[in-house]
C-alpha cells in the first residue's frame, strides 16, 4: 500500500505540467524548495515537449504574430506609439549601429557588464541618440480629414453639390458645401478622438526594461535606453533594442523579423535583435542601437501589415452598397418620370438631390467609431484595455471562452485546505499546524513554499515558548523536513514533516499497520481528486522514542471565491468556460468540480498534433465533436491551445482564449479574441486583443457584458438611421410618382402650388444634422445586454429598419394627402372643421412631421424587440433628443413665408390656425404607438418562425461526451 501511495504521489506531483507548458517537481526540489511555477520554457525537460515547442513555434509564424510589435507603442509602428516622434528622431544620427565590442579583455564593456551605466552618462546618450522609439507611421492630419470627403457617403453628397452647380443653383449648393465639410470636421474629430483614446490605452501597455543603472537593477520604460545600457533578457520578455549577449546563452524568436518558425539559440558575443523575443534562458545583454538605428528600426517598412476589416466595417460597407444602389434606382426612375411628364431638366435634377440627400445616412460610420471608443474606456475602467476596438464587436458574439486554470480560475496560490486526516485521537487541524512548524525554522523567513504555506496557517506565536534544539533540513536523499524541540515542560521529541510515502516509513510498520493502511487510503483519495497531501509525524516520549503519525496536511491552489459565480454568471448570458490547463488531469478534474464547470476534463494528449510546417492537422475537425463536448483539458502544451481554438472557430464558434506566457502567443492571436491575463509576457500582451489588468475571470465576464452593450447600441443606430433613410427616400419617391400638388390647388389660391411635390434642400440638411447630431449620444444610451451572443444579421437588420421606416413613411404619405386635400369640402381636414391650408403650412408640416417621426423611430429601435417603454433612455439622449425636437419644432412654426427652391414656405406659427404644430405633434405621437407594436409583432413572428436564422445562436451547444481512442 505505502509504495501505491508513493506511486500515486508521484504523478500527481513529479512531472506535472502546468497551463503554460512548465514542468512541476513534486513536493520538494533539489534544493529543498516546493516547486514553483515557472514564466521560463528553460525549464522543460520533457523531449516531447521540446517537439510541441517547435511546432508552436512555427504556429506562431503561420498565424503571423509580430511578437511584441502590434500593440506595443513605444517599441513598434502602431497606434499606441507616443506622439511627435519625428522631432525626437531627427536628433538621432543616421549612421549605423553604434557596436560594442564584447571581448572579455576590454576595460571600458567589463565595466558596462558589471556596472551599467550612470544615471548621468544615461542623460547624456539619451540626448545623442533619443528615445528607443520607431517612428510611427500616422497619417498626416490633412489626410484624415481629406479621407473624410471622398468617403461612399461624402460622394453622395459631391454628387449633389455637381448637380446644384450645373443648374446654377448657388445658395443650395453654398448649404450642401457647407454641409459636406461641416460633416467631415466632425468626423475628422470622431475619428482622431477615437484613436486618441485607443493610443492612450495601449500607451498604459508600454513595455518596460530591466536595466542596471548606477549599479543596481531596475525597471523602467523600455523608451529610455540607451547604448551602453545593461539589461536583464528572460524568458517571456521582448527584446527592448538590438543588444549584445554578455553570459550564457538563450533561446530567441525571431519570426517577426526574419520569418523563421524556430527559436535560434544566442550565445556570449551574438547580438540579439530589437522585435525578437525570448523564449528559453536569461542573461544580460549590453545595448548596442537604439530606436531607428535598431535593425528592425531600419527595416520596420517592410514588416508592417495591412489592417484588417471588422465584421462592423464589412457591415457599413454592405449597408452602403444597398442604399446606393437603391438610391441610384429611385433617382433615374423619379428622373426619367419627370422628363417623361413633360418637366425641364433643370427641374428634374433639382428633385434628385432631394433624393439624393434623403438617402444619406451621412453619420452612420461617426457614430459607430464613437460608440466602440466609448465602451473602449468604458472596459478599461473594468480593468480590460483594448488594442484593437473591433475586438468589443468580436467580445460581444463570444460563445466560448478558453480560460486557463492558474491565476485565472484560482488565486495561484497553494492554501491549507479543511480537509485534515489525524490519526492520533485529541490532535487537531491546530495542532498538526503546529507540529508542522515546529518541523522548520519557525524563527527565521521561511526558506521556502511549503514553509510558507505552514507558517501562514499555523498560529505562531503559541511556538514562542518552544525551545528549538536541532533542525534537519530538506535533503534530497531522506526526502523530509526534521526538528528537535523541547517544551517549557521540559518535554523533548522530533518532528518531521514530508511526502506521506516518506514518512509513513518513519513508523513501525507492523505496530501502526491499521494507521498506515489508512493513510494510504486517504492519500490515494485524495489524490485522485488532484489534492496534494503533506504528512506529519512526531517521536513519542522522548526523542529517541518511537515515530508515531500524526495526520495529514492537504493543499491545493483553491478556486477564487468569485469564480463558481462568475461562471454561472457567464453561462447566463450564453457563454460556456473551458479549462484549459497544464496542470496534471486529476488537479485539473477536481477544481472542474469544486467550480461546477463538469467533469469531462479530457487529458490534451489525445488531441491530435501541427503537421511540421505548423499548420493544423488535415483531419483536425474529426475532433470538433470531441473537444466540442468536453469542459476541458489537462497536461495541455501550447500547440494544443492553438489546435482547440482552430477547431473551436471552423466548428462556428466564437472564441476567446486566455493566457500569459510567450507560448500562448499563436492561440491568443488565432482566438477571435486572445486575451492576455494580468502579469502577462511582453509577447502574450502583443498577441492579445485585451489586455486585463484585473486578476480572475470575473473582469472577463465583465468586459463581456459591457461588449454586449455597445453592440447593443450600435445596433440600435444602424436599425435606426436604416430607417430613417428608407423613410425619407421612399417617402419623396412616392410623393413625386403619386401626388400633384397642383391638381389640389384651390381657386383663388394666392400662391401657385408646384406641380409634383418635393422639399427644400435646406429642409432636408437640416433635418439631417439635427438627426446626426444627436445620435451621437447614443454612445452614452441605458442598453440591456442581450443574454445570448450577439452578431450580426443584416436580413433581420433591413426587415425591422423596414417595418419602422414603412410605418413612418406610410404616416406621412397620408397626412400628406390629407393636407394637400385640405380645401375639400368632403375631405377629412374640411369635415374636422379646420380651415384649408396654404401650400407653405404643408410644407413646414410634412417637414416637422418627418423631423419628429425620426426621433421617435430611434426611442422605437433602441428596445429591440420589446415596447419603447421597456428600456429606459439614458439622460444624455434623452436631452440631445429633447434640444432636436424643440429645435425642429421652433422653425417649423417661426420659417419666413420664402420660396427656398422654388417651393412655397411659411411658418406654421405665422398664419391660422396657429396651434398647426400640436396636431402635428399628436399625429406623430399617434403614429408612433402603431410603429412600435408594428416592430413587436414583427420580432415575434420572425423569432417564433426563425425567420432569417434570428433565433440561430452558436452558444451552450453542449453535445454528448464523445470517447476518444
Amino acid at each position: 500500500m505505502a509504495s501505491k501511495c508513493a506511486s500515486e504521489n508521484r504523478s500527481i506531483g513529479k512531472g506535472n505540467k502546468d497551463e503554460h507548458g512548465h514542468m512541476s517537481d513534486s513536493f520538494y526540489n533539489h534544493e529543498g524548495r516546493l516547486a514553483k511555477k515557472s514564466n521560463r520554457i528553460g525549464n522543460m525537460e520533457n523531449d516531447d515537449h521540446d517537439r510541441a515547442l517547435e511546432r508552436t513555434m512555427r504556429a506562431v509564424n503561420s498565424a503571423s504574430i509580430a511578437v511584441t510589435l502590434r500593440s506595443q507603442g513605444s517599441l513598434g509602428h502602431g497606434e499606441g506609439s507616443a506622439p511627435g516622434l519625428d522631432g525626437v528622431f531627427a536628433k538621432q544620427e543616421p549612421e549605423a549601429p553604434i557596436h560594442i565590442d564584447t571581448d572579455e579583455n576590454d576595460p571600458e564593456i567589463h565595466h558596462l557588464h558589471s556596472e551599467g551605466l550612470s544615471s548621468a552618462l544615461a542623460a547624456e546618450l539619451l540626448k545623442k541618440f533619443g528615445r528607443n522609439e520607431l517612428p510611427e507611421k500616422k497619417k498626416p492630419k490633412w489626410l484624415i480629414f481629406a479621407e473624410q470627403l471622398y468617403q461612399p457617403m461624402p460622394l453622395m453628397i459631391w454628387a449633389a453639390i455637381i448637380i446644384e452647380a450645373a443648374i446654377e443653383s448657388w445658395p443650395d449648393m453654398g448649404i450642401l458645401l457647407a454641409i459636406q465639410f461641416m460633416n467631415a470636421s466632425l468626423s475628422y474629430y470622431e475619428t482622431t478622438k477615437a484613436g486618441d483614446a485607443v493610443a492612450a490605452l495601449k500607451a498604459s501597455l508600454k513595455p518596460v526594461a530591466y536595466v542596471k543603472r548606477d549599479g543596481k537593477f531596475l525597471s523602467m520604460d523600455a523608451a529610455l535606453l540607451v547604448p551602453g545600457d545593461l539589461v536583464l533578457l528572460g524568458s517571456g520578455g521582448a527584446v527592448p533594442a538590438d543588444c549584445v549577449v554578455m553570459d550564457s546563452q538563450i533561446d530567441v524568436d525571431q519570426a517577426a523579423l526574419t520569418g523563421e518558425s524556430l527559436p535560434v539559440t544566442m550565445f556570449k558575443g551574438d547580438s540579439v535583435k530589437m522585435g525578437s523575443t525570448v523564449v528559453r534562458g536569461e542573461v544580460e545583454a549590453t545595448v548596442e542601437a537604439t530606436g531607428a538605428n535598431t535593425f528592425f528600426g531600419r527595416t520596420a517598412s517592410l514588416l508592417s501589415g495591412g489592417d484588417e476589416v471588422s465584421n462592423l466595417q464589412k457591415l457599413l460597407i454592405r449597408i452602403m452598397i444597398i442604399l446606393v444602389v437603391l438610391s441610384m434606382a429611385l433617382c433615374g426612375i423619379a428622373f426619367g418620370y419627370l422628363l417623361g411628364r413633360g418637366e425641364t431638366v433643370r427641374d428634374a435634377l433639382s428633385f434628385t438631390v432631394v433624393l439624393l440627400v434623403a438617402s444619406i445616412p451621412i453619420a452612420i460610420e461617426i457614430v459607430c467609431t464613437t460608440t466602440l471608443a466609448l465602451g473602449s474606456r468604458e472596459l478599461s475602467k473594468d480593468g480590460a484595455i483594448v488594442s484593437r476596438l473591433a475586438a468589443i464587436e468580436d467580445m460581444a458574439g463570444m460563445s466560448i471562452l478558453c480560460s486557463d486554470k492558474t491565476g485565472t480560475l484560482t488565486l495561484n496560490k497553494m492554501m491549507i485546505q479543511e480537509e485534515t486526516p489525524i490519526y492520533v485521537e485529541g490532535e487537531t487541524q491546530y495542532s498538526l499546524l503546529r507540529y508542522a512548524a515546529m518541523a522548520s525554522k519557525w524563527t527565521e523567513p521561511p526558506r521556502d513554499a511549503l514553509d510558507t504555506l505552514v507558517h501562514g496557517a499555523a498560529d505562531m506565536a503559541s511556538l514562542a515558548s518552544i525551545k528549538q534544539l536541532d533542525y534537519m533540513p530538506f535533503d534530497p536523499t531522506i526526502k523530509r523536513t526534521e526538528g528537535t524541540v523541547q517544551l517549557p515542560s521540559g518535554e523533548t521529541f522530533k518532528v518531521s514533516k514530508g511526502a506521506p510515502h516518506i514518512i509513513m516509513h518513519l513508523v513501525d510498520q507492523e505496530v501502526h499497520a491499521a494507521t498506515v493502511a489508512q493513510c494510504d487510503k486517504d492519500v490515494e483519495a485524495l489524490g485522485e481528486r488532484g489534492i496534494r497531501s503533506l504528512a506529519v509525524a512526531k517521536t513519542k516520549g522522548s526523542a529517541d522514542g518511537p515515530w508515531e503519525l500524526i495526520g495529514l496536511l492537504t493543499f491545493l491552489d483553491p478556486p477564487r471565491p468569485d469564480t463558481k459565480d462568475t461562471i454561472e454568471r457567464a453561462n447566463k448570458f450564453g457563454v460556456e468556460v473551458k479549462m484549459i490547463t497544464g496542470d496534471h488531469l486529476l488537479i485539473a478534474k477536481e477544481t472542474a468540480r469544486q467550480l461546477s464547470m463538469g467533469t469531462t476534463i479530457e487529458n490534451a494528449a489525445l488531441l491530435p498534433k501541427l503537421e511540421e510546417d505548423g499548420k493544423p492537422p488535415k483531419n483536425l475537425m474529426d475532433y470538433f465533436k470531441y473537444i466540442e463536448a468536453t469542459s476541458g483539458f489537462a497536461q495541455v502544451f501550447p500547440e494544443h491551445k492553438f489546435l482547440i481554438v482552430e477547431a473551436l472557430r471552423r466548428g462556428g464558434y466564437k472564441t476567446g482564449m486566455t493566457g500569459d506566457g510567450v507560448n500562448d502567443a499563436p492561440a491568443l492571436k488565432r482566438a477571435d479574441v486572445g486575451v492576455a491575463v494580468q502579469g502577462s509576457t511582453d509577447a502574450a500582451r502583443a498577441a492579445a486583443d485585451i489586455v486585463l489588468t484585473k486578476p480572475g475571470l470575473s473582469t472577463i465576464v465583465t468586459a463581456i457584458i459591457v461588449a454586449r452593450t455597445v453592440f447593443g447600441r450600435m445596433t440600435s443606430f444602424i436599425t435606426y438611421r436604416i430607417a430613417a433613410t428608407l423613410q425619407l427616400l421612399i417617402f419623396f419617391f412616392i410623393a413625386v410618382l403619386t401626388m400633384q400638388p397642383a391638381k389640389y390647388e384651390p381657386a383663388g389660391a394666392l400662391e401657385e402650388w408646384p406641380a409634383f411635390f418635393h422639399m427644400p434642400v435646406m429642409m432636408l440638411m437640416l433635418i439631417t444634422l439635427l438627426n446626426d447630431g444627436t445620435l451621437i449620444s447614443i454612445g452614452y444610451d441605458n442598453v440591456v445586454p442581450n443574454t445570448t451572443p450577439d452578431k450580426w444579421n443584416l436580413k433581420v437588420l433591413f426587415t425591422i429598419a423596414g417595418v419602422l421606416g414603412g410605418v413612418a413613411l406610410l404616416s406621412s404619405l397620408l397626412m400628406l394627402w390629407v393636407a394637400l386635400n385640405s380645401h375639400n369640402p368632403a375631405g377629412i381636414w374640411a369635415q374636422a372643421g379646420l380651415a384649408g391650408l396654404t401650400y407653405g403650412q404643408i410644407t413646414s408640416m410634412v417637414y416637422l412631421k418627418v423631423s419628429i417621426s425620426d426621433f421617435l423611430t430611434l426611442f422605437s429601435s433602441r428596445s429591440g424587440a420589446g415596447f419603447f417603454w421597456t428600456n429606459k433612455p439614458s439622460a444624455i439622449l434623452l436631452v440631445a433628443a429633447g434640444i432636436a425636437c424643440s429645435l425642429s419644432t421652433i422653425m417649423a412654426n417661426a420659417w419666413p413665408e420664402s420660396r427656398p427652391d422654388g417651393v412655397p414656405t411659411v411658418g406654421l406659427a405665422r398664419v391660422a390656425p396657429k396651434e398647426l404644430s400640436v396636431y402635428v405633434w399628436i399625429y406623430c405621437l399617434l403614429c408612433w404607438f402603431i410603429q412600435d407594436a408594428a416592430k413587436v409583432g414583427v420580432y415575434a413572428f420572425l423569432k417564433k418562425y426563425n425567420i432569417f436564422g434570428i433565433n440561430d445562436i452558436v452558444a451552450m451547444k453542449k453535445a454528448d461526451p464523445v470517447e476518444m481512442a
